[in-house]
């Protein structure tokens, strides 16, 4: 078994609807995600699987519960620790890219490298041309395909060199080929990189890829 990068124990989360009604999102997780695995949550809409992906992404803080990462207790540090944490140690892929318009692919990677405190822009490049895109980093997004904007937000997300990174409906917004080609580049990446991966899908083809399959239902985990 590989090393526990994170470890989730406990984990419930509510939203208040109205006055007198509460949403009972998230209803008692537990789970571990191992070092260099890509583990992918499955299970239909309002399962709860986005609302984990956010906690663990530290978007969002659970009611109760705890959430180790490489064995620290992050929900116990300060706002700021958080923030920082969260700018050095997670990147995000989400359905749809969310690159700057005004701005070329290389700036879009750059960016987020330039958050984290790192003015150099030589990783940047380098994973714009290991994602396919060494002849397109000068383009803006509005000059980009659809899969060629998502391999941009993939070296977004790898700029930094994240310790995981949190994928949700990476390829929902693309076409069979286009979904094909990120699928690939996901586990090209991964044994490069040793990266860890979590990965929200309804995509059964890209799930059963997967070292590990999370299902959800109502709040729950329900196998593994």
């Amino acid at each position: 078994m590989n090393e526990v990068l994170i470890e989730l124990k406990n984990i419930t989360k509510s939203y208040r609807i109205t006055k007198n009604n509460l949403l009972k999102v998230l209803k008692g997780i537990d789970l571990n995600i191992y070092k260099s695995e890509i583990a992918a949550i499955v299970g239909k809409s309002g399962a709860g699987k986005s609302t984990l992906l956010h906690i663990i992404g530290t978007l969002d803080k659970p009611d109760t519960g705890t959430m180790f990462f490489d064995k620290k207790d992050i929900f116990s540090m300060m706002d700021k620790q958080i923030a920082d944490f969260r700018s050095k140690d997670i990147g995000f892929i989400f359905q749809f890219h969310h690159l700057l318009p005004e701005f070329t692919a290389l700036e879009n990677v750059h960016i987020a490298s330039r958050i984290a405190g790192n003015d150099d822009d030589k990783r940047a490049k380098e994973l714009l041309i290991e994602v396919g895109l060494e002849d397109r980093m000068h383009h803006k997004p509005s000059e980009l395909s659809g899969g060629e904007a998502q391999r941009v937000a993939i070296a977004r997300a790898l700029v930094n060199s994240p310790g995981i990174i949190l994928a949700d409906e990476p390829t929902g917004n693309l076409d069979t080929e286009n979904a094909d080609s990120i699928i690939e580049l996901i586990f090209k990446l991964r044994d490069k990189f040793k990266q860890t991966f979590i990965i929200v899908t309804h995509n059964e083809e890209f799930a059963g890829k997967c070292d590990r399959i999370i299902k959800m239902s109502d709040g729950l985990i329900i196998n593994e």
